[in-house]
C-alpha cells in the first residue's frame, strides 16, 4: 500500500525520485527503502520522541525514499524530526492522489500574461499552476505566454505597443487547429498593468469558457479559497451631472477612489457612478473566493446596463479602477446585452499622482467572434 500511495517515488520533499527502475541504466527494479519516522527500536532515530506508536511498521510511521534520503534523514536525525517527516509524507501522498484523480477530459490551455510590476516580472512556477487549476490540468508544460517584459515600460508607447503584442497573441490563440480550439477552456493567469488586463478581457472570446485567477497576497499562491464570508457589491450615483451623455464608473474595490482626485476634465458635466463593497470598506485582501468574483461580474453587468438604460447618449463610460487583476480582465470581458459604449480606461500615474487616460477598449477593437 506505501508503494501505491507513494506511487514508487522517493516521497523526501524536492526528490520525487522514481524508485522502480535504476535512475541511470533505466533497468527495471526494486531501488526502495521503507524508512521509519520512528525508529523501529528506542535506540534509533527519534526513536524516544514522544508519541512513538506501538506498532513502529504501521503504515503511518512508514515513509518510502531512495537510499541516499534514507541515510540523510537518519544520519541527521535532529534535522528531520518526526513532524517534518510526516509533512513530507502528507505532501507527496496528497500529491499522488490529486495526479490519480484527474481525469482526460479536464484539460486547459494555461494562458499568461507577464508583464513588470513595480519594475520586477513575476514568474508563476508550473507546481502553482497546476494546483490552481485542479481538478483540471495544464496541456502542456509551458502553456502560451504573453511576454510584455520585453517592451520598455517607460516607452511613452508603452501601453499602446503592449496592447498590440496582446490582440497579437490573442488572434493566434483562437486560429483553427491551436490548442485552445481542441481543449476548449483558457485558465488565464495575469498580472500587468490594469489598462492592459481590461484589453486582455476585451480579446478573449465568450465562446470559449475561461477561468481567471487571483495571486492570493496572504498565502502567496494562486488556489481560490473556500472559507469566508460571501463577498457583496452596490453602485449608487455619488454625482449627479449636467450633461446625461457623460458618465464615469469608479470600481473602489481594492481601494477607495475619492471623485475629487478625478482628472479635471471629469467636470460638473459628468454624472459619476460608484461600485464598491457591501457592507465593508474597499480593501486589498477581499477578493478570496470564485464565487466572489462571479458575483463581481454580475453586479458589474448591472451596474453598466443601468447606465446605459438611464444614460442612452452616452456613446462612451470613463472608468476608473482600483481592483484586483482577474477583476480588471473580467472589466474587459464582461459584454453589454443591449449596447457597447466605449470603455475609455484610466490609469494611476504615481509619478504624476494622478490619474491619465490610458486605452480606449470599444466595441469595434479587434476581438474574435462572440
Amino acid at each position: 500500500m506505501l508503494y501505491a500511495l507513494a506511487a514508487g517515488r522517493c516521497e523526501f520533499r524536492g526528490c520525487n525520485r522514481l524508485l522502480l527502475e535504476h535512475h541511470l541504466t533505466l533497468k527495471n527494479g526494486n531501488f526502495a527503502q521503507m524508512a521509519h519516522v520512528y525508529a523501529f527500536s528506542a535506540a534509533g532515530p527519534r526513536g524516544k520522541v514522544a508519541g512513538r506508536p506501538e506498532d513502529p511498521h504501521g503504515l503511518g510511521n512508514i515513509v518510502l525514499l531512495c537510499p541516499e534520503c534514507h541515510k540523510q534523514i537518519d544520519s541527521a536525525p535532529q534535522d528531520f524530526p518526526v513532524e517534518l517527516l510526516k509533512e513530507y509524507k502528507r505532501e507527496h501522498e496528497a500529491r499522488i492522489r490529486h495526479v490519480g484523480d484527474l481525469r482526460p477530459d479536464s484539460r486547459t490551455v494555461v494562458l499568461q500574461l507577464k508583464s513588470k510590476i513595480g519594475g520586477e516580472a513575476v514568474e508563476i512556477p508550473l507546481t502553482d499552476v497546476s494546483l490552481a487549476v485542479a481538478p483540471r490540468w495544464p496541456m502542456d508544460r509551458h502553456g502560451v505566454v504573453i511576454d510584455l517584459t520585453k517592451i520598455d515600460d517607460t516607452h511613452g508607447r508603452f501601453i499602446e505597443l503592449a496592447a498590440a503584442e496582446i490582440r497579437k497573441t490573442i488572434g493566434r490563440l483562437y486560429e483553427p487547429g491551436m490548442e485552445v480550439d481542441q481543449v476548449r477552456h483558457i485558465s488565464l493567469f495575469a498580472l500587468a498593468p490594469m489598462p492592459l488586463l481590461v484589453c486582455l478581457g476585451h480579446c478573449l472570446s465568450n465562446k470559449i469558457p475561461v477561468e481567471l485567477y487571483q495571486r492570493h497576497r496572504d498565502t502567496k499562491d494562486w488556489v481560490w479559497k473556500t472559507d469566508g464570508v460571501p463577498v457583496e457589491y452596490e453602485d449608487r450615483v455619488l454625482r449627479h451631472g449636467s450633461d446625461p451623455s457623460r458618465v464615469a464608473l469608479l470600481l473602489s474595490l481594492s481601494g477607495a477612489i475619492d471623485p475629487v482626485r478625478l482628472p479635471s476634465s471629469i467636470d460638473a458635466t459628468f454624472t459619476v457612478v460608484e461600485l464598491t463593497l457591501k457592507g465593508q470598506d474597499p480593501n486589498p485582501g477581499f477578493l478570496r473566493r470564485r464565487d466572489d468574483l462571479t458575483a463581481f461580474s454580475g453586479a458589474y453587468q448591472q451596474t453598466l446596463a443601468r447606465i446605459v438604460k438611464e444614460h442612452p447618449a452616452a456613446g462612451e463610460i470613463y472608468l476608473f479602477s482600483a481592483v484586483p487583476a482577474p477583476i480588471a480582465v473580467a472589466c474587459g470581458h464582461e459584454p453589454l446585452k443591449k449596447a457597447q459604449p466605449t470603455l475609455v480606461v484610466y490609469d494611476y500615474d504615481k509619478a504624476n499622482g494622478g490619474f491619465t487616460e490610458s486605452i480606449r477598449i470599444g466595441r469595434n477593437d479587434a476581438k474574435p467572434p462572440q
